[in-house]
């Protein structure tokens, strides 16, 4: 899948976000090592703090699938501005591809591309897995 069609389908998912509280919707479409996509969009509450972000929407969804080898993300908003993953989200991704690759677009399907460790330098994980708290 090219990269104008993935973005084509994060808007597209983005239609489905329930954002009646901040009336700021987001699409996200997940894309495994393999090719599978995986998509997610923002569902707002009136308890703030039960919403969930479409990145973590996607990712949830491919984990309940069995997929946990992920590639890159793109995120788009309907916005001027690219929207960032918020700071849970970036936590969410490190925990499954640190190297991850994002791209965001905003409303004139403008695009950026970052990876996680520059947005999020000196993640948290598990002893478990690394010999170390925070990554560089």
């Amino acid at each position: 899948m090219d990269m104008v069609k993935l973005i084509d389908l994060a808007f597209n998912v983005m239609k489905n976000a329930h954002a009646p509280y901040s009336g700021f919707k987001v699409g996200a479409v997940l894309i495994c090592n393999d090719g599978r996509v995986f998509t997610g969009c923002n569902v707002e509450n009136a308890s703030y703090g039960l919403s969930i972000c479409a990145e973590r929407v996607a990712v949830f969804k491919a984990i309940s699938e069995g997929y946990k080898d992920f590639e890159f993300l793109v995120l788009v908003s309907d916005s001027n501005e690219p929207c960032f993953p918020c700071g849970a989200c970036r936590q969410v991704l490190w925990e499954f591809n640190p190297d991850l690759k994002i791209i965001l677009s905003n409303k004139r399907r403008e695009t950026e591309e970052f990876g996680l460790r520059g947005l999020l330098p000196r993640a948290f994980f598990s002893q478990k897995k690394d010999s170390a708290f925070f990554g560089s």
